[in-house]
């Protein structure tokens, strides 16, 4: 669930036509603030750019990061669209991640969490089911649930222990489907609540990410339950940022080539040069095999997401707070929120209207499917959606690195020369992924100068 990019402001004849001038982006900083030297050069102001930032600084190096867009975040970035605040793309803030709390103050975040559960649509019905540890009425819901029989349910609750406990990492690793099968999970439960969860945390619904990765992730969720700042995630990289030097992060200003000096690096971008001692290079995947060619970087799973503005809350109060899934599968989203109940930040001060967002597979933001998602989300909340809003459209093509078994740890930060190459497509595809990653980058450019105690991974 993690975005790059927003459609608001692209031409683009296939989408609905939006009106321009309705996003609120932040405003960048002048080029010409670059300095013609620092110790460290960070590219990319992303979760994993500025998490290394901090380190760095906090160890009393001079960094300067440099980001090509108009803010922090990377693929963490919100915008305020007629007073309404979407998220690029429908991204959850975890507090189960532990490098979080070691970067920020996670309660100033203003958390505003989702009910633990979900609810489903199937067959003209909707049916909530809540974890029962954290709320009582959980146990009568999961008996009461008209999906899968009492061995489906059983065999369900056994890998929910199974992933609870410290789990086999050290096990032979296979895709997250074939752990399903060997763990006897199939049946109504598995493809209309599980299959549809873990497609929109995970990117894909063929079941080929790692086992091990997975396990983890669906272990964060069981622990903790994630939610929304009440300033929207941008609201984290921002904490990040505002630990930095002032005026250490430059905006609106692209690095196009990295090149070796006698004692330096020096990286060209359209504000002009800059020399550094060591460099990272904290972009995604794509960005970071166009700078450093030798960095091996996987493939990437994209996503899309769409948000509506209705008269009001189309779910009833009584599940409006759940993550809502299609169990019928009966088009392209695999998930969707009313926002605004989970989230009241994100509406206008006294506005009683409602925010709702839907993330899809792939990348496809096309007026058909646009209308296939409009038809779907009316199926799933019971709602007549002809005089819903649209309001923001995502397209997300590098939204989460893809992670194929065997899932073995890290992958390494340093690439050599002074260069190192950091993201979550070092660690993990997740923010304790990025944030981890940044850490270890800077560990390795510690190392390099001298002054680190720990070694890089």
């Amino acid at each position: 669930m993690i975005p790059s990019a927003t459609s608001l402001e692209r031409s683009d004849p296939l989408l609905p036509a939006i009106p321009s001038g309705k996003a609120s982006p932040s405003p960048a900083v002048p080029s010409p603030e670059l300095p013609p030297s620092a110790d460290v050069v960070v590219v990319g102001a992303g979760l994993a750019g500025l998490a290394c930032a901090k380190h760095l600084t906090d160890a009393g190096v001079d960094v300067t990061v440099v980001e090509a867009s108009d803010g922090v975040g990377g693929r963490v970035r919100s915008d305020v669209v007629d007073g309404f605040r979407v998220d690029r793309g429908f991204q959850l803030i975890n507090p189960a991640y532990p490098e979080l709390h070691k970067v920020l103050d996670v309660a100033a975040l203003g958390l505003q969490p989702f009910d633990a559960g979900v609810a489903v649509h199937r067959g003209g019905r909707v049916a909530a089911v809540r974890d029962p540890r954290r709320h009582p009425a959980g146990v009568v819901e999961a008996l009461r649930f008209p999906l899968g029989g009492v061995k489906d349910k059983a065999a369900v609750a056994r890998w929910v222990a199974r992933v609870l406990s410290a789990g086999d990492l050290k096990g032979p690793d296979t895709g997250w489907a074939e752990a399903l099968d060997e763990a006897g999970v199939h049946g109504d439960l598995r493809w209309s609540v599980i299959e549809p969860f873990l497609a929109g945390v995970l990117g894909e619904v063929d079941g080929t990410t790692s086992r091990r990765f997975v396990d983890l992730v669906v272990r964060s969720f069981l622990r903790e339950t994630p939610g929304l700042p009440a300033g929207g995630v941008q609201a984290v990289p921002e904490a990040l940022a505002a630990q930095l030097r002032p005026g250490s992060v430059v905006l609106g200003t692209e690095v196009r080539h990295l090149g070796l000096a006698p004692r330096s690096i020096v990286l060209e971008t359209t504000a002009g040069g800059v020399n550094a001692q060591a460099v990272v290079v904290a972009t995604d995947g794509g960005a970071a095999a166009h700078l450093v060619p030798r960095s091996a970087v996987p493939d990437a799973h994209a996503l899309s997401a769409f948000w509506y503005v209705t008269p009001s809350s189309p779910a009833p109060a009584s599940r409006e707070r759940l993550l809502h899934l299609d169990g019928d599968r009966s088009g392209p989203v695999v998930n969707t929120a009313v926002v605004s109940a989970v989230a009241p930040s994100y509406v206008p001060a006294g506005d009683r209207r409602g925010l709702v967002a839907a993330l899809l597979l792939g990348s496809d933001t096309s007026a058909g499917t646009e209308a296939r998602v409009r038809a779907q989300l009316g199926r799933v909340y019971g709602a007549a959606t002809s005089g819903w809003e649209l309001i923001a459209v995502h397209d997300l093509p590098h939204a989460l690195p893809v992670l194929e078994p065997p899932f073995d740890g890290p992958r390494p930060v340093e690439v050599g020369d002074g260069i190192f190459v950091t993201g979550d497509h070092r660690e993990n595809p997740s923010q304790q992924g990025a944030l981890v990653a940044g850490r270890r980058a800077a560990d390795g450019v510690l190392n390099r100068l001298g002054m680190g105690r720990r070694r890089a991974g």
